[in-house]
């Protein structure tokens, strides 16, 4: 019998189980896969995101491997253009885009280390309950063994496709339907910060440096043209950088060279999932997912699995009841994220902007001292407020010169 069965084993399984064997319970963590692996990803972890694995005393581990740090970013909305970085948040002052096969065996020996019991190659295919509550997992090992596993909770940190969530019908709610695929490849030759363009037609392109020399180049394309897209990848790929931004098109061109095949990652619906019940609760993608465009999963999927390690830990230890506990963090979960979520699935349809969104964002381009401001609110070290409540924009406007005729507030 364990305290807390983990079902995935990446960015947010991986995390909430280490932090909660550190507390003393005894965790099992299950997963299809075995590491180190690769996975469908952004690869992003922003600033606040590497404050946590420094907290968790993995950061070290993470830069000592080869992952190039970011330093310099490059943002385009349309005709909106605008470079610079944010400041330290929490003492970071860069970030990084690893591979997730380098990752995620960082996150799973830590777990490991931390006296979580790590099951590689199991595939959960159902939920044991008793009453009405979740008390167990069952499915099977390698070789085809069943096997079942008991627990006083289970934790679904399983993906979009959660085998948790459907087990448990978990209501999807302030759903927003994903508007694009995005393509991806591994490619050499490049030196590029981060690039991250939008352009006319609701296309995106954008590439970052991961590790082994490599830098990720990815484009985004509409559901709608998806069809067309793949008849032709690497052409409409290599025609993507061409139309958004021409010059890092004949970069493309004429240094890049492809290491490997295009990967495709058809984007799931936007929604937040009711994370707990009796007996189970959701953490990472599972309970709460949007639009990779500013790769923001990662670095969720760490600070939800914080949050959750530790109301768990109380529950666990008797100081709290686990209804009291998984709701504060259902609340929490929401409170912190519904910024970003709102403004994600604002600008991921990639087409006309809010008129009050289209002259914040031409004001801060005139601005390096608010463009390293928005770059902040990217970065989780700057509130939404401190830009986008009437009195940031009034004194934004003021700074940059905009008319008062052209000023915008809601």
């Amino acid at each position: 019998m364990y305290d807390v069965i983990v079902v995935g084993a990446r960015c947010a399984g991986s995390p909430t189980a280490m932090l909660l064997a550190r507390r003393g319970h005894r965790v099992l963590v299950l997963d299809r896969a075995t590491f180190p692996s690769d996975t469908v990803s952004t690869h992003y972890i922003h600033q606040n995101g590497l404050a946590r694995l420094r907290d968790w005393g993995l950061l070290d581990e993470l830069r000592a491997t080869d992952a190039t740090p970011i330093r310099v970013a490059h943002f385009a909305y349309r005709d909106i253009a605008m470079s610079g970085f944010a400041e330290p948040v929490d003492g970071i002052d860069t970030t990084y885009a690893p591979r997730r096969a380098v990752l995620d065996e960082i996150l799973v020996n830590a777990a490991r280390r931390a006296g979580a019991e790590v099951v590689e190659g199991f595939g959960v295919s159902d939920l044991v309950f008793s009453e009405g509550r979740v008390v167990g997992v069952r499915g099977h090992e390698p070789g085809g063994l069943a096997r079942e596993f008991r627990a006083a909770i289970v934790i679904g940190a399983d993906g979009c496709r959660s085998v948790v969530a459907k087990a448990t019908e978990a209501q999807a709610y302030k759903v927003v339907p994903a508007t694009g695929v995005n393509y991806y490849a591994y490619h050499s030759g490049l030196d590029w910060a981060l690039e991250h363009r939008v352009g006319f037609n609701g296309i995106w392109c954008g590439g970052w440096p991961t590790n082994h020399g490599l830098t990720v180049l990815a484009v985004i394309c509409p559901k709608a043209r998806f069809k067309e897209f793949r008849r032709d990848v690497p052409g409409n790929f290599q025609a993507t950088f061409d139309e958004v931004h021409p010059e890092l098109g004949a970069q493309l061109r004429e240094q890049g060279e492809r290491e490997g095949d295009f990967v495709a990652m058809p984007h799931a619906d936007n929604y937040y999932r009711h994370p707990w019940g009796p007996g189970w609760a959701l953490v990472g993608d599972a309970g709460y997912h949007k639009d990779p465009y500013p790769g923001f999963g990662i670095t969720d999927a760490f600070m939800h699995g914080e949050i959750l390690a530790e109301r768990l830990h109380q529950a666990l230890s008797g100081e709290r009841s686990m209804d009291s506990a998984l709701a504060e963090y259902h609340k929490l979960r929401d409170e912190t994220s519904v910024r970003n979520y709102e403004f994600t699935t604002k600008l991921s349809a990639f087409g006309e902007l809010s008129p009050r969104l289209n002259a914040v964002f031409g004001a801060i381009q005139r601005s390096p001292e608010w463009t390293t401001k928005l770059f902040g609110l990217f970065a989780g070290g700057v509130e939404h407020h401190e830009i986008f409540s009437r009195e940031a924009m009034e004194r934004l406007y003021d700074d940059t010169g905009v008319p008062a005729a052209d000023r915008v507030y809601a």
